[in-house]
């Protein structure tokens, strides 16, 4: 027979397991992290969960007020995951994987078109493994591969805008090593040339198909008008003509463009282009404002 003394403790035990039991969905409750909110800043000030950025116009006056120019997650202030950042018009410029706030991994860039303009593998600061770039009608321009330390290593392929193959060369470590095969738009054999170690071997290299003088060049009146001067290109010492003769060089001191210039475009000259790792890979010819095709790399060039 139970007693008034054990059914009073009974109670209380019933009373006891209660309190404890909605104590603890109390602080359950409590501690259960809040549903993922736009641009939510923590108590400590951190940005966590999913962000988007958005363009006030007086800052980004290519955007209009409120265009999302990127988006992705944040932990503790550190940018995790895939982040995707937008052209003005409204096409992916790039996805970037990051992790702890720094791109590693998978990435990609777009030209304002859609069509991709790069991709590869990002750590931290350099790329690693394959790397591809195209051209921006979509043919593929580069295939390189780098090593683990961001230096290209093995074989790499150059391809000029109609998709055939304009430089063939292994590099060993970043330096050209073995057979440079160089091939003209319509995929004729134009240069051999043998490297050792980064340098050239003149005596076994030759070009089997000359250079066209610039009067045998036939210009195509749709073909691709010389591009606009970029910012950082200067002159060196003398001031730009808009109208006349002029030699550019990059930011990295190097040549980027020469000849006579008209409306302040290149009108008849070259203009040179460098991979990665400061290489000169292209050297385009423009004859009445447009291009007319590409100039051989000769050892001068080179120097």
């Amino acid at each position: 027979m139970t007693s008034p003394d054990m059914i009073g403790r009974s109670f209380l035990l019933s009373l006891g397991f209660l309190f404890l039991f909605g104590t603890t969905t109390s602080v359950a409750q409590a501690n259960t992290a809040p549903q993922d909110t736009l641009n939510h800043v923590d108590d400590m000030g951190r940005k966590q969960g999913y962000w988007k950025v958005l363009a006030p116009k007086s800052e980004k006056p290519e955007y209009s007020d409120g265009q999302l120019i990127e988006e992705g997650r944040y932990t503790n202030s550190k940018r995790i995951g895939l982040w995707r950042r937008y052209w003005p018009n409204g096409q992916v410029m790039s996805e970037i994987t990051y992790q702890m706030g720094r791109p590693k991994g998978d990435y990609k860039t777009f030209y304002p078109t859609g069509k991709v303009e790069e991709q590869g593998t990002w750590d931290l600061d350099r790329n690693t493994g394959k790397f591809q770039r195209w051209h921006p009608n979509g043919k593929l321009a580069q295939d390189f591969v780098f090593n683990a330390f961001g230096i290209r290593d093995g074989e790499q392929k150059y391809y000029h805008e109609n998709g055939q193959l304009a430089v063939q060369v292994q590099v060993e470590e970043g330096r050209e090593d073995g057979t440079l095969k160089r091939y003209t738009t319509d995929g004729q054999l134009q240069q051999v040339a043998q490297f050792d170690n980064g340098v050239i071997d003149a005596a076994n290299s030759k070009y089997l198909k000359p250079v066209p003088k610039a009067e045998e060049v036939k210009v195509d009146p749709k073909a691709e008008a010389a591009p606009a001067v970029l910012p950082t290109e200067r002159t060196n010492a003398v001031q730009f003509r808009d109208n006349g003769y002029n030699t550019l060089y990059d930011k990295q001191l190097r040549l980027s463009q020469q000849g006579e210039f008209k409306n302040g475009r290149l009108w008849d000259g070259k203009r040179y282009s460098y991979d990665a790792n400061g290489i000169l890979s292209r050297i385009q010819v423009f004859k009445g404002g447009r291009f007319a095709g590409d100039a051989i790399i000769t050892d001068e060039d080179l120097k």
